[in-house]
Protein backbone atom coordinates (compact mmCIF):
# COMPACT_ATOMS: atom_id res chain seq x y z
CA UNK A 1 0.00 0.00 0.00
CA UNK A 2 1.58 3.33 -1.05
CA UNK A 3 2.15 5.95 1.62
CA UNK A 4 0.06 9.09 1.68
CA UNK A 5 1.74 12.42 0.95
CA UNK A 6 2.93 13.95 4.24
CA UNK A 7 1.39 17.22 5.35
CA UNK A 8 4.33 19.58 5.79
CA UNK A 9 2.32 22.77 6.37
CA UNK A 10 -1.35 23.31 7.18
CA UNK A 11 -1.85 26.53 5.15
CA UNK A 12 -5.42 27.22 6.28
CA UNK A 13 -6.71 30.18 4.29
CA UNK A 14 -8.89 32.68 6.07
CA UNK A 15 -7.33 31.99 9.48
CA UNK A 16 -4.71 33.93 11.41
CA UNK A 17 -1.53 31.98 12.14
CA UNK A 18 -0.76 32.32 15.83
CA UNK A 19 2.54 30.43 15.87
CA UNK A 20 4.44 27.79 13.93
CA UNK A 21 6.57 25.30 15.82
CA UNK A 22 8.77 22.46 14.60
CA UNK A 23 5.73 20.21 14.19
CA UNK A 24 2.56 22.19 14.97
CA UNK A 25 0.86 25.05 13.16
CA UNK A 26 -1.38 26.99 15.56
CA UNK A 27 -4.19 29.29 14.44
CA UNK A 28 -6.49 31.79 16.12
CA UNK A 29 -10.16 30.73 16.10
CA UNK A 30 -12.41 33.11 18.03
CA UNK A 31 -11.34 32.88 21.70
CA UNK A 32 -9.52 29.54 21.38
CA UNK A 33 -6.62 28.14 19.38
CA UNK A 34 -6.61 25.52 16.63
CA UNK A 35 -3.56 23.27 16.98
CA UNK A 36 -2.67 21.29 13.85
CA UNK A 37 0.03 18.61 14.04
CA UNK A 38 1.81 18.37 10.69
CA UNK A 39 3.97 15.47 9.50
CA UNK A 40 7.20 17.45 9.83
CA UNK A 41 10.01 15.68 11.61
CA UNK A 42 13.03 17.23 13.26
CA UNK A 43 16.36 15.73 14.20
CA UNK A 44 19.41 17.32 15.76
CA UNK A 45 17.36 20.53 16.11
CA UNK A 46 16.53 20.89 12.41
CA UNK A 47 13.27 20.23 10.58
CA UNK A 48 14.18 17.79 7.81
CA UNK A 49 13.30 17.99 4.15
CA UNK A 50 11.04 14.93 4.35
CA UNK A 51 7.94 14.37 6.44
CA UNK A 52 6.62 11.13 7.95
CA UNK A 53 3.11 10.45 6.58
CA UNK A 54 0.44 10.44 9.31
CA UNK A 55 2.93 11.31 12.07
CA UNK A 56 0.84 14.33 13.05
CA UNK A 57 -2.24 12.14 13.34
CA UNK A 58 -0.42 9.74 15.64
CA UNK A 59 0.75 12.60 17.86
CA UNK A 60 -2.72 14.13 18.03
CA UNK A 61 -4.64 10.91 18.61
CA UNK A 62 -2.20 9.61 21.20
CA UNK A 63 -2.17 12.96 23.02
CA UNK A 64 -5.98 12.99 23.02
CA UNK A 65 -5.91 9.49 24.55
CA UNK A 66 -3.61 10.61 27.35
CA UNK A 67 -5.38 13.92 27.92
CA UNK A 68 -8.59 11.98 28.46
CA UNK A 69 -6.96 9.38 30.74
CA UNK A 70 -5.23 11.96 32.96
CA UNK A 71 -7.98 14.55 33.32
CA UNK A 72 -8.52 13.48 36.95
CA UNK A 73 -4.84 14.12 37.70
CA UNK A 74 -4.59 17.56 36.11
CA UNK A 75 -6.79 19.85 34.02
CA UNK A 76 -5.80 20.19 30.37
CA UNK A 77 -6.42 22.68 27.61
CA UNK A 78 -8.43 20.49 25.21
CA UNK A 79 -11.75 21.95 24.11
CA UNK A 80 -12.63 19.66 21.15
CA UNK A 81 -11.02 17.05 18.92
CA UNK A 82 -14.00 16.06 16.75
CA UNK A 83 -13.98 18.12 13.55
CA UNK A 84 -17.74 17.61 13.24
CA UNK A 85 -18.14 19.88 16.25
CA UNK A 86 -15.72 22.56 15.09
CA UNK A 87 -16.96 26.10 14.33
CA UNK A 88 -18.56 26.55 10.91
CA UNK A 89 -15.66 28.70 9.71
CA UNK A 90 -13.44 25.58 9.75
CA UNK A 91 -15.77 23.44 7.64
CA UNK A 92 -13.80 23.98 4.42
CA UNK A 93 -10.65 22.62 6.09
CA UNK A 94 -11.99 19.41 7.64
CA UNK A 95 -10.11 17.27 5.12
CA UNK A 96 -6.85 18.58 6.52
CA UNK A 97 -7.93 18.84 10.15
CA UNK A 98 -9.58 15.46 10.69
CA UNK A 99 -7.54 13.28 13.03
CA UNK A 100 -4.63 15.72 13.39
CA UNK A 101 -6.04 18.77 15.13
CA UNK A 102 -7.66 19.97 18.32
CA UNK A 103 -9.22 23.14 19.60
CA UNK A 104 -7.53 24.23 22.81
CA UNK A 105 -7.85 26.89 25.49
CA UNK A 106 -5.36 29.73 25.51
CA UNK A 107 -2.69 29.53 28.18
CA UNK A 108 0.69 31.07 28.89
CA UNK A 109 3.33 28.33 28.72
CA UNK A 110 5.49 27.88 31.81
CA UNK A 111 9.10 28.39 30.62
CA UNK A 112 10.35 25.12 32.11
CA UNK A 113 10.15 21.62 30.64
CA UNK A 114 9.06 19.11 33.26
CA UNK A 115 10.91 15.85 32.66
CA UNK A 116 10.38 12.58 34.52
CA UNK A 117 12.98 9.83 34.20
CA UNK A 118 12.62 6.25 35.29
CA UNK A 119 15.63 4.92 33.38
CA UNK A 120 19.12 6.18 32.60
CA UNK A 121 19.20 7.22 28.95
CA UNK A 122 19.62 10.13 26.56
CA UNK A 123 21.01 13.35 27.99
CA UNK A 124 20.55 11.88 31.47
CA UNK A 125 23.07 9.15 30.67
CA UNK A 126 25.50 11.74 29.30
CA UNK A 127 25.17 13.86 32.45
CA UNK A 128 25.54 10.83 34.71
CA UNK A 129 28.73 9.73 32.97
CA UNK A 130 30.16 13.21 33.44
CA UNK A 131 29.10 13.91 37.02
CA UNK A 132 27.29 10.98 38.58
CA UNK A 133 24.16 13.12 38.74
CA UNK A 134 21.31 14.45 36.59
CA UNK A 135 20.13 18.01 37.15
CA UNK A 136 21.72 17.96 40.59
CA UNK A 137 20.09 14.66 41.56
CA UNK A 138 22.92 12.42 42.76
CA UNK A 139 22.61 8.80 41.61
CA UNK A 140 24.30 5.60 42.84
CA UNK A 141 27.69 4.86 41.28
CA UNK A 142 28.16 2.05 38.80
CA UNK A 143 24.90 2.36 36.89
CA UNK A 144 24.82 1.19 33.27
CA UNK A 145 23.22 2.81 30.26
CA UNK A 146 19.45 2.16 30.24
CA UNK A 147 19.43 0.93 33.86
CA UNK A 148 16.22 1.39 35.78
CA UNK A 149 16.71 4.10 38.41
CA UNK A 150 16.13 3.28 42.10
CA UNK A 151 13.07 5.54 41.81
CA UNK A 152 11.85 7.95 39.13
CA UNK A 153 13.35 11.44 39.30
CA UNK A 154 12.24 14.92 38.27
CA UNK A 155 14.73 16.73 36.03
CA UNK A 156 13.61 20.13 34.73
CA UNK A 157 15.00 21.79 31.63
CA UNK A 158 14.80 25.22 30.09
CA UNK A 159 12.54 25.58 27.07
CA UNK A 160 14.79 26.65 24.23
CA UNK A 161 13.32 28.62 21.33
CA UNK A 162 15.98 26.94 19.18
CA UNK A 163 18.55 24.27 19.77
CA UNK A 164 18.58 21.72 22.57
CA UNK A 165 16.69 22.23 25.81
CA UNK A 166 19.17 22.54 28.68
CA UNK A 167 18.95 20.41 31.81
CA UNK A 168 18.85 22.56 34.96
CA UNK A 169 18.62 21.97 38.70
CA UNK A 170 15.39 22.32 40.63
CA UNK A 171 16.92 25.33 42.35
CA UNK A 172 17.48 27.05 39.01
CA UNK A 173 13.95 26.13 37.88
CA UNK A 174 12.57 27.62 41.11
CA UNK A 175 14.47 30.83 40.39
CA UNK A 176 12.78 30.98 36.98
CA UNK A 177 9.16 30.27 37.96
CA UNK A 178 9.02 30.37 41.74
CA UNK A 179 9.29 27.61 44.31
CA UNK A 180 5.56 27.05 44.99
CA UNK A 181 4.70 26.65 41.30
CA UNK A 182 7.68 24.36 40.70
CA UNK A 183 6.63 22.12 43.59
CA UNK A 184 3.14 21.79 42.12
CA UNK A 185 4.52 20.96 38.68
CA UNK A 186 6.96 18.45 40.15
CA UNK A 187 4.12 16.63 41.91
CA UNK A 188 1.96 16.63 38.77
CA UNK A 189 4.86 15.45 36.61
CA UNK A 190 5.64 12.47 38.81
CA UNK A 191 1.96 11.50 39.10
CA UNK A 192 1.54 11.66 35.32
CA UNK A 193 4.69 9.63 34.74
CA UNK A 194 3.61 6.96 37.22
CA UNK A 195 0.25 6.69 35.48
CA UNK A 196 1.80 6.52 32.02
CA UNK A 197 4.50 4.03 32.99
CA UNK A 198 1.96 1.68 34.57
CA UNK A 199 -0.26 1.74 31.50
CA UNK A 200 2.69 1.36 29.13
CA UNK A 201 3.90 -1.66 31.11
CA UNK A 202 0.49 -3.30 30.67
CA UNK A 203 0.95 -2.79 26.91
CA UNK A 204 4.38 -4.43 26.83
CA UNK A 205 6.27 -1.14 26.72
CA UNK A 206 8.78 0.60 28.98
CA UNK A 207 8.20 4.34 29.37
CA UNK A 208 11.81 5.27 30.08
CA UNK A 209 11.27 9.02 30.34
CA UNK A 210 8.92 11.72 29.18
CA UNK A 211 8.54 15.48 29.28
CA UNK A 212 5.46 17.54 29.99
CA UNK A 213 4.59 21.15 29.34
CA UNK A 214 2.25 23.15 31.48
CA UNK A 215 0.51 26.48 30.99
CA UNK A 216 -1.29 29.01 33.15
CA UNK A 217 -4.67 30.51 32.38
CA UNK A 218 -5.44 34.17 33.02
CA UNK A 219 -6.64 33.20 36.50
CA UNK A 220 -3.51 31.09 37.18
CA UNK A 221 -5.08 27.66 36.73
CA UNK A 222 -2.46 25.06 35.79
CA UNK A 223 -3.17 23.24 32.54
CA UNK A 224 -1.39 20.33 30.87
CA UNK A 225 -0.66 21.54 27.33
CA UNK A 226 1.11 20.70 24.07
CA UNK A 227 1.45 16.91 23.66
CA UNK A 228 1.35 14.10 26.20
CA UNK A 229 3.48 10.93 26.28
CA UNK A 230 3.90 10.66 22.52
CA UNK A 231 6.94 9.16 20.75
CA UNK A 232 8.13 12.74 20.14
CA UNK A 233 8.13 13.67 23.84
CA UNK A 234 8.90 10.27 25.37
CA UNK A 235 11.21 7.28 25.17
CA UNK A 236 9.26 4.04 24.72
CA UNK A 237 11.09 0.71 24.58
CA UNK A 238 9.68 -2.75 23.83
CA UNK A 239 9.70 -4.53 27.19
CA UNK A 240 10.60 -7.93 25.74
CA UNK A 241 13.77 -6.50 24.15
CA UNK A 242 14.92 -4.46 27.14
CA UNK A 243 18.56 -5.17 28.04
CA UNK A 244 20.48 -2.81 30.36
CA UNK A 245 24.00 -1.85 29.38
CA UNK A 246 23.22 -0.59 25.88
CA UNK A 247 20.97 1.74 23.95
CA UNK A 248 17.49 0.29 23.45
CA UNK A 249 15.36 -0.02 20.31
CA UNK A 250 12.71 2.67 20.58
CA UNK A 251 9.42 3.93 19.14
CA UNK A 252 10.59 7.31 17.94
CA UNK A 253 13.05 8.84 15.47
CA UNK A 254 15.63 6.08 15.88
CA UNK A 255 15.78 5.14 12.18
CA UNK A 256 16.01 8.81 11.21
CA UNK A 257 18.90 9.53 13.58
CA UNK A 258 20.72 6.37 12.52
CA UNK A 259 20.41 7.32 8.83
CA UNK A 260 21.65 10.86 9.42
CA UNK A 261 24.64 9.53 11.34
CA UNK A 262 25.28 6.99 8.58
CA UNK A 263 25.46 9.66 5.87
CA UNK A 264 27.63 11.77 8.20
CA UNK A 265 25.44 14.83 7.91
CA UNK A 266 27.19 17.86 9.38
CA UNK A 267 24.04 18.80 11.36
CA UNK A 268 24.08 22.15 9.63
CA UNK A 269 22.03 23.46 6.66
CA UNK A 270 21.20 22.36 4.08
CA UNK A 271 18.99 19.74 5.70
CA UNK A 272 18.77 16.34 4.02
CA UNK A 273 15.70 14.45 2.89
CA UNK A 274 15.08 10.86 3.90
CA UNK A 275 14.98 7.77 1.68
CA UNK A 276 11.66 5.95 1.37
CA UNK A 277 12.68 2.97 3.51
CA UNK A 278 13.60 5.22 6.45
CA UNK A 279 10.30 7.09 6.07
CA UNK A 280 8.33 3.83 5.88
CA UNK A 281 9.99 2.22 8.90
CA UNK A 282 9.68 5.38 10.99
CA UNK A 283 5.99 5.73 10.18
CA UNK A 284 5.44 2.09 11.14
CA UNK A 285 7.01 2.68 14.57
CA UNK A 286 4.79 5.69 15.28
CA UNK A 287 1.66 3.84 14.20
CA UNK A 288 2.62 0.77 16.24
CA UNK A 289 3.10 2.90 19.35
CA UNK A 290 -0.39 4.35 18.91
CA UNK A 291 -1.93 0.90 18.47
CA UNK A 292 -0.13 -0.68 21.40
CA UNK A 293 -0.94 2.13 23.81
CA UNK A 294 -4.54 2.81 22.79
CA UNK A 295 -5.66 -0.52 21.31
CA UNK A 296 -6.91 1.44 18.32
CA UNK A 297 -5.74 1.88 14.75
CA UNK A 298 -4.98 5.23 13.19
CA UNK A 299 -8.18 7.20 12.62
Amino acid sequence: MPLTTPLLEARLSGLTLHRQGKVRDIYEVDDVLLMVATDRISAFDFVLGSGIPDKGKVLTQLSAFWFNRTRDLVANRVVETDVRRYPAQLAEHVGILAGRSMLVRKATPVPVECVARGYLSGSGWVDYCASGAICGVQLPPGLQQSDRLPEPIFTPATKATSGHDINISEAKAADLIGGPLLEKLRSLTMALYAHGATHADSCGLVLADTKFEFGLTSDDQILLIDEVMTPDSSRYWPKDEYRPGRAQPSFDKQFVREYLEHIQWSKQPPVPSLPNDVVTRTRAKYVEALHRLTGKDLD
